[in-house]
């Protein structure tokens, strides 16, 4: 258990007290601001430039720790759903299953005694698979020369001559594979490793980093099978990914799975009412979109927003959610 004690500094004080008036003014209908993480890097990495390195996660975990009030999904939505969210109210989530999420972020999260949930992306568990994401930026890494000749898979010449030009290419790359077909998307990534080469060092779950996380203070949520774009696939294959997705990570955690987040997350483009259907019939108590802003009582569970302030500053972050608890 965390001994850490909140800071008393001004700072943290005063957004305390300018969260505490927001409670206030808002006469009981307190919000709730859900951030969202991915890969936690032991150092930066410029092909990676989204994803905060585990110094900059710690200065974000210090930071909610001493000035706002980090719950559980749980604790937090039984509160929505009573109308008596506590002022500042916060919740940390973790997307598609990083070992990262075990090997660096834990240990922050334990010693500031923070909750949080992960949407596990079930078909990679105990895989040595990474995910297509991780695989380009893997591939252009690696990659010899001034340029990818992908014409072969649609994606014509790419230039990787320098540092700025590879971050380019991961972008545009991922850019174009994320809306493609799974079974074109595919193409285009063997085509890329096929030039390039690709990363060997498994960077998702296991099995038992998915137990460990689960017995120390982290849900486990799920976020379907292969991480699809729901939207693109036929229904019957939307729902078995939905499905299949909470029934193997109950198997591995041996309790239910109570929450859902959609991939990509965002509304009518990745995911439609036909999708929020199927994950309220497939027993989940509430779901997960990637719209900013912060949860207001009274919104559909099934699709609360879910964001994480882009800011490239932890001051600049913690204003965001005061705005967003604000609004």
């Amino acid at each position: 258990m965390s001994t850490y004690q909140r800071s008393a500094a001004p700072v943290p004080m005063l957004v305390r007290a300018i969260g505490n008036s927001y409670a206030l003014w808002q006469a009981g209908r307190a919000r709730l601001c859900i951030v969202t993480y991915h890969r936690i890097l032991e150092a930066h990495d410029p092909l990676l430039e989204n994803e905060p390195d585990v110094a900059t996660f710690r200065e974000h975990m210090k930071m909610l720790a001493d000035c706002f009030k980090v719950l559980s999904l749980d604790q937090a939505l039984a509160a929505l759903r009573e109308n008596r969210l506590p002022p500042r109210a916060v919740c940390i989530t973790f997307d598609d299953g990083y070992r990262s999420t075990h090997d660096l972020a834990l240990p922050v999260l334990r010693e500031f005694g923070l909750p949080a949930t992960v949407f596990v992306t079930s078909g990679y568990v105990d895989s040595a698979e990474n995910m297509w994401n991780d695989r380009i930026a893997d591939a252009v890494r690696g990659a010899s020369g001034s340029a990818l000749d992908l014409r072969g898979a649609g994606a014509g010449i790419v230039p990787i001559d320098g540092l700025e030009a590879r971050c380019a290419a991961v972008q545009a790359l991922t850019s174009r594979a994320k809306y493609l077909p799974p079974s074109e998307r595919l193409d285009l990534i063997e085509a890329l490793e096929a030039l390039a080469g690709h990363g060997t060092r498994p960077l998702m779950l296991s099995s038992e980093m998915v137990r460990t996380l689960h017995r120390s203070n982290v849900t486990i949520g799920a976020h379907t099978v292969s991480h699809p774009i729901l939207t693109k696939l036929p229904d019957a294959e939307a729902r078995a990914e939905i499905e299949g997705s909470k029934t193997a990570l109950e198997a591995i955690i041996g309790e239910p799975v109570r929450y859902f987040a959609y991939p990509n997350g965002k509304a009518e483009l990745d995911f439609d009412a036909r999708h929020t259907a199927m994950v309220r019939e497939a027993g989940f108590a509430a779901a997960f979109s990637t719209a900013t802003g912060a949860v207001a009582p009274g919104q559909d569970l099934y699709t609360l927003p879910r964001s994480r302030p882009w800011d490239a500053s932890t001051f600049f972050y913690m204003l965001r959610l005061l705005r967003w608890l604000a609004s």
